[in-house]
């Protein structure tokens, strides 16, 4: 790992101590050990791995049924003998036993990533993590709320559900990742922290899919963030920090490390990085590392904690302008291009 000194970039998220800010979230990058190291070489100061998904595992169960268990093998007398053969490995298996190499292999905080289906898949899933060795559990609960006769606060329960029944069976700390699509994201919060979670991610990008204008079908994309998508994530981060204890990361749109100061200025405890490493690969990290002890020595800094939360809503020189005002003022600002006609 790199070595940073002349400020203390520590900081505490999920009740874990981190050696700085900077935490590559859910990607490929974590799917090999090797990859993972260079991360941690990199300055990562804690890692949260690629999703476990409970459509994968059922899929997975169908196939299997249907290849081993649903099979004639032309002897009446034999046709209920289908043996699964030991040298299988499915993929939650597989995934279970990435923790135990990762923990083994890694000196940083390993966080799982759980993206469910089920009320006893998030508890199931949730249990096995932890026994792997997880150091905490991110619940990406992912959920569209396209139906027309769900309220906002039933799908908001459902969250609150998955939270308090999973905290009965887990001992280790729970974040969630959230949308910015809630109709009042700190309102919620609140009931999330109440309900016993101990951070949350701020916020989830839900990939939209697009249509095939030659074919007429509705194909996925994926688009990899951009830095303006961060100025979302920092705001709310600056609206909520103050109102709520529990730890706060943000995610989507960090490139660069004057969005990840500002994010820590607004009161994040950490920034999760994603695009960016998957672009630029794992020395990224470390430029910003660099990046953000310079501009905290240049700026007579001591540390992270100092740094953080001074330009939250509630410490901000002008409060409103995280609210409408911001609306007013950006819009009375515009200038029409010259050679425009108006």
């Amino acid at each position: 790992m790199i070595d940073l000194k002349g400020v203390d970039l520590t900081t505490e998220y999920l009740g874990l101590k981190l050696a700085n800010p900077l935490v590559p979230s859910a990607s490929p990058l974590s799917k090999d050990v090797a990859s993972a190291l260079r991360l941690e070489d990199a300055g990562a100061s804690a890692l949260v791995m690629y999703s476990l998904f409970e459509e994968k595992i059922e899929a997975e169960q169908q196939q299997m049924a249907r290849f081993f268990y649903q099979q004639a093998i032309g002897h009446g007398e034999a046709d209920s003998f289908h043996p699964v053969p030991d040298t299988i490995k499915t993929y939650q298996d597989q995934y279970l036993e990435h923790i135990q190499k990762l923990k083994s292999a890694l000196s940083i905080p390993v966080i799982a990533s759980l993206n469910g289906t089920s009320l006893s898949g998030w508890i199931e899933y949730g249990k096995q993590c932890q026994q792997a060795g997880a150091d905490a559990l991110e619940l990406n609960i992912y959920h569209l709320a396209a139906n027309a006769e769900e309220g906002g606060e039933t799908v908001e329960n459902r969250y609150l559900d998955i939270l308090r029944e999973l905290k009965q069976h887990v001992s280790i700390p729970i974040t969630m990742k959230l949308s910015s699509q809630f109709s009042s994201p700190i309102h919620f919060i609140k009931r999330l922290e109440a309900a016993g979670a101990d951070g949350v991610a701020l916020f989830n990008r839900f990939y939209q899919p697009d249509i095939d204008l030659e074919t007429l079908e509705v194909i996925p994309t994926l688009a990899l963030s951009t830095s303006q998508e961060a100025l979302l994530r920092i705001r709310w981060t600056a609206l909520i920090y103050g109102r709520v204890k529990l730890s706060m990361a943000v995610t989507g749109g960090f490139h660069q490390t004057p969005e990840v100061l500002k994010a820590l200025l607004a009161g994040a405890d950490v920034v999760h990085l994603c695009s960016a490493l998957l672009q630029q690969g794992p020395g990224r990290l470390t430029e910003i590392l660099n990046e953000l002890e310079q501009w905290l020595i240049d700026h007579e800094y001591e540390s992270i904690r100092q740094l953080k939360g001074s330009v939250s809503q509630q410490h901000a020189i002008d409060p409103a302008a995280y609210e409408r005002a911001n609306y007013v003022q950006v819009l009375d600002s515009y200038s029409y291009p010259g050679g425009v006609l108006r």
